[in-house]
């Protein structure tokens, strides 16, 4: 028989926190969270697209139904899956907690529903104990990202005549 690795504990969130698969996050709320982690403003019709064309997300609330934690994938459905906005309340005292678990879930949902796939993760340094802890190398062999910025098409000009 194979030994497999120790893995650690499934991680819990603290009494009142809650983890979500739906409803997604109202795009103004979700860009809130996003800007208080660092990110830059992004425009909310642009947001709700992003959220429509994710594969899902997942979003932890506190007590006071608060979002404070969020994370979505995407995915060619066969190769490649990609964790994107993992991002945490920074004023949260339940901050890495709430990394942690939304790690977690998203590494168990990928495995079972995408268990080929190489997965990669575009993270904030205050994510990085918790997917250090999850098997997560940091720019293993300096391998970088790349992203593609998609723009509105424009409409085409009406013609005179």
């Amino acid at each position: 028989m194979i030994p497999f690795r120790n893995q650690p504990a499934v991680p819990r969130l603290p009494d009142g926190y809650v983890l979500e698969s739906e409803p997604s996050p109202h795009p103004g709320e979700l860009n809130r969270l996003l800007m208080a982690c660092g990110e830059p403003q992004r425009s909310e019709a642009k947001l709700a697209q992003v959220l429509l064309r994710s594969s899902w997300q997942l979003s932890v609330r506190n007590a006071a139904g608060e979002l404070v934690g969020f994370v979505r994938a995407t995915s060619d459905q066969a190769l490649n899956a990609n964790l994107w906005d993992l991002a945490a309340a920074p004023g949260d005292e339940q901050q890495q907690a709430v990394l942690t678990v939304l790690v977690h879930a998203a590494l168990s949902r990928l495995r079972r529903e995408l268990s080929g796939c190489s997965i990669s993760v575009a993270a904030p340094p205050e994510a990085l104990p918790a997917l250090r802890r999850y098997g997560f190398l940091v720019d293993p062999g300096g391998i970088r990202a790349m992203g593609l910025g998609l723009k509105e098409e424009a409409s085409a000009p009406a013609s005179e005549g």
